[in-house]
């Protein structure tokens, strides 16, 4: 780990300075210091102004994938279109876990968390050494490989009828028994979660290591210079993103009580990709605006025709076009001082 600190010399502090961006003046200041707390406060009102607690639930998951993802694309500069093979990974492993093994589900879950993360250090070992959209294909025809390995594997994961036969009706928390079945208790449970997701993405962020990300998404090429170990540096990040996508793999199994095999396939990743994108690509909450955005569109487009995908494919470019830093990203920059 010691090679991932930057030489100790002018040139290295003057890579730091644009890694750890913080607008010193007041309200950008509070946000950053709160921006935890804030966010699960967002996201404790979330269930009580969405018209229904199941949209609520889908907007804390995906929402938690997107913030794994952000800290691979959004942060570290790397576009994958392979997550899907994370998310779905965390929630075959955890439906595995208790369908064929009997596990308990907080067992199952840590299982789900630890094959995704492993997962990813594999696909990351074999793609981090590429650049670009080779890179991004890369990560794409892995994600498929395991989509297909898990097509394959009937016996295990159900085949192309997804897995199915397992409910998680009641929790257990230090002798507190939680109706699981009961969908606002469902979303806190799910939502504390959500909110050690968004803790553990903070503390990166606001460590050495966030700054060295950072510095190789502005500019790789100086961040080796400084003496920066980028190709660990950049398969750490994306073992932390895998993580943290398999840990909204796990929640969905959870949720769902099935896995269907959609949930690897690259048309799920493309959804990270443009959640991620409408909430706003390097900022802390705009994963979840992203997610609500996308599922919200979602449902009302798909009330009205059966081609919802083509309405929200326009917005979408639209966004691409004239809002490139997305919903979230776009508040913040309006309320930046000039």
């Amino acid at each position: 780990m010691t090679d991932i600190n930057p030489v100790a010399s002018p040139l290295a502090s003057a890579e730091r300075a644009p890694a750890n961006l913080t607008v010193t003046s007041g309200w950008r200041a509070r946000l950053m210091k709160w921006r935890v707390p804030l966010s699960i406060l967002a996201l404790c009102v979330l269930p009580w102004v969405l018209p229904s607690k199941a949209l609520a639930v889908n907007v804390l998951i995906y929402g938690v994938v997107c913030v794994g993802y952000n800290l691979l694309f959004g942060y570290t500069g790397l576009l994958s279109f392979g997550h899907a093979a994370f998310f779905g990974a965390g929630a075959y492993i955890t439906g595995i876990a208790i369908v064929h093994f009997g596990l308990p589900w907080y067992a199952a879950v840590a299982l789900g968390v630890l094959g995704g993360g492993l997962l990813a250090l594999v696909i990351g070992a074999l793609s981090i050494r590429t650049r670009g959209i080779y890179f991004a294909m890369v990560t794409l025809a892995l994600a498929q490989l395991v989509y297909y390995v898990a097509l394959q594997a009937s016996n295990w994961t159900g085949g192309e009828n997804g897995l199915r036969g397992f409910t998680v009706s009641k929790i257990d928390l230090f002798g507190l028994q939680i109706n699981f079945l009961d969908p606002l208790q469902k979303y806190y449970v799910l939502m504390a979660f959500a909110g050690l997701a968004l803790w553990f993405v903070s503390r990166i962020l606001n460590s050495p290591f966030g700054a060295v990300i950072e510095a190789i998404r502005e500019n790789e090429t100086r961040a080796r210079a400084c003496g920066y170990n980028v190709e660990r540096a950049k398969l750490m990040s994306f073992t932390l993103s895998g993580l943290i996508c398999a840990l909204a793999g796990t929640l969905s199994a959870m949720h769902l009580a099935i896995v269907p095999l959609d949930s690897l396939h690259y048309q799920t990743s493309g959804m990270i990709v443009m959640m991620t994108l409408l909430g706003g690509a390097g900022s802390f909450f705009g994963p979840f605006v992203g997610a609500l955005a996308f599922l919200l569109m979602e449902d009302v487009f798909s009330i009205w025709t059966s081609h919802w995908q083509i309405v929200v494919g326009s917005v979408f470019i639209l966004f691409v076009l004239f809002l490139p830093k997305g919903i979230w990203g776009a508040v913040l920059a309006w309320r930046a001082p000039k």
